[in-house]
């Protein structure tokens, strides 16, 4: 009873290109993302949302693929939480949770959905995260550094994202009442006094944003590859 809402509607303004359709190990990017959660048993139906006009070209991509849980392609909005909501809006009517992912992070595994899904099940939400490494430091206005930030507690936030649905539409309603905007959906949650775990992440899920991301990826999925 878990549905994948796939969010691929942005425009690949820091790309040139529309890089959901760029080819990594003989797939498009799109492809292995929406694979890993074809192949997740937890996942019973996937809702990918799109810009219209990629509509057809995503079409072309299940049927050559064989996917066989897509419930539904629908069109985007402005901001990602446009596109959410839009996705929220077709979910199957037994659809008990919801993961949220980015379409351009396409080496999340079947194993880390599974995992994500198992937390938001026993704690109404969960999210994958990563740890962060680097040190940290404040600056002012004119780039002085003045600080010092522990990073001990601080996680950059990835994706999936997985919530009971009322959490997550719940959350998204009191969005719209408020008119605001957010980056992600832990985000929404939080404004309504949700919990989320976090799910720590050491495995690469990064997502797809400079032209040079996609031979890494490309690396990271060739390396699983051999590794069988």
């Amino acid at each position: 009873m878990l549905t994948a809402i796939i969010v691929a509607a942005g425009s690949s303004r820091r790309m040139g290109f529309d890089k959901l359709f760029a080819e990594i190990a003989g797939q498009p990017v799109l492809a292995h993302t929406i694979a890993a959660f074809e192949h997740t048993g937890a996942v019973t139906a996937i809702v990918i949302v799109a810009r219209e006009d990629r509509h057809g070209e995503i079409e072309k991509i299940v049927h050559a693929q064989n996917f066989k849980k897509i419930h539904a392609i629908v069109s985007g909005g402005e901001h990602r939480h446009d596109s959410v909501r839009a996705g929220l809006d077709r979910l199957p009517e037994n659809a008990r949770h919801v993961a949220v992912h980015d379409a351009a992070r396409p080496l999340v595994t079947p194993e880390q959905i599974e995992h994500i899904y198992q937390l938001a099940g026993k704690h109404g939400a969960a999210a994958l995260a990563a740890a962060v490494s680097d040190t940290l430091k404040h600056a002012d206005v004119d780039l002085v550094v003045n600080g010092s930030i522990d990073r001990r507690q601080l996680f950059a936030m990835q994706t999936p994202q997985i919530f009971e649905r009322k959490v997550i539409e719940d959350a998204y309603r009191r969005i719209v009442t408020d008119k605001i905007s957010v980056t992600d959906e832990v985000s929404a949650v939080e404004r309504i006094g949700g919990k989320v775990v976090l799910v720590p992440n050491e495995q690469a899920n990064f997502k797809i944003t400079y032209p040079g991301d996609l031979p890494m990826a490309e690396f990271v999925l060739n390396q699983r590859t051999k590794s069988g």
